[in-house]
């Protein structure tokens, strides 16, 4: 794939616009190729393994497959019913038939892993506390820090610069880190909230948020394609949010 794509111009010169792409598959390639391990040998052995994430992998193994969660499609991806009411759910990767059984022939950086709530909140706890986990360092402090900055270009949120129509792009005062959406302006959001939170999405309508001046972790697993089918994502951090008593204010 990094072959054919290396033949391909790119959409804009670099630092003039942004669009969701295969950057995160090319990353993970050149950390195959850097470090020698392939892949998803190199995500076990350096962040899986040390934070304790033992249900994440780039398939289910066997003796979990009755874990493992049916994804469902919006009846918006298939032909129009002829009955009223709200769209009809199409069962679009059985689990006990899913291709997620068995290792892929790709390890992707930009997505294809299976995992749990429980396993993911370490990773986020881990990323919370400054790359450190149960005494584990994965990532250093100023790392984070990088990574959870706005690094379009001058200072400019994502509508401003997007080229892209998927549901991640659509949100006013929200600026892109190394991997993650960052609030610029909770104002201009519409959604509570804190500058500073970062976050990102998955395609089956997944959605995790740190924010760290709350010391706020939310995580919502689920299992529907389009992740645009429903903006259920701004109105679970509405709902939590609106639950608070307290704030830390800075």
């Amino acid at each position: 794939m990094v072959q054919k794509l290396a033949e391909v111009p790119l959409d804009f010169s670099p630092g003039t616009a942004w669009n969701y792409s295969v950057s995160t598959d090319v990353l993970g390639y050149l950390i195959g190729k850097i470090s020698g391990i392939p892949f998803d040998e190199y995500l076990r052995t350096h962040i899986f393994d040390p934070l304790d994430m033992p249900d994440t992998d780039f398939h289910v193994h066997a003796g979990k497959e009755s874990r493992f969660a049916a994804c469902y499609a919006s009846g918006v991806l298939g032909p129009p019913s002829p009955q009223p009411g709200p769209p009809k759910m199409l069962l679009l990767d059985n689990p006990e038939k899913s291709m997620y059984l068995q290792p892929p022939t790709m390890f992707s950086g930009g997505g294809g892993l299976v995992s749990t709530a429980s396993d993911y909140l370490r990773f986020c706890r881990m990323l919370l506390n400054g790359g450190t986990m149960d005494g584990t360092q994965i990532l250093s402090p100023k790392t984070i820090e990088l990574m959870t900055l706005n690094h379009l270009p001058d200072g400019k949120d994502l509508p401003a610069l997007s080229r892209s129509l998927f549901s991640e792009a659509t949100y006013n005062g929200i600026g892109f880190g190394l991997g993650f959406s960052v609030v610029l302006d909770p104002a201009q959001t519409l959604v509570p909230g804190s500058a500073g939170n970062y976050s990102w999405g998955g395609a089956a309508s997944t959605y995790f948020w740190i924010d760290p001046r709350e010391e706020l972790i939310g995580i919502f697993m689920t299992q529907l394609l389009p992740s645009s089918t429903y903006p259920i994502r701004r109105e679970l951090a509405t709902l939590v949010y609106s639950a608070f008593t307290e704030s830390n204010r800075m």
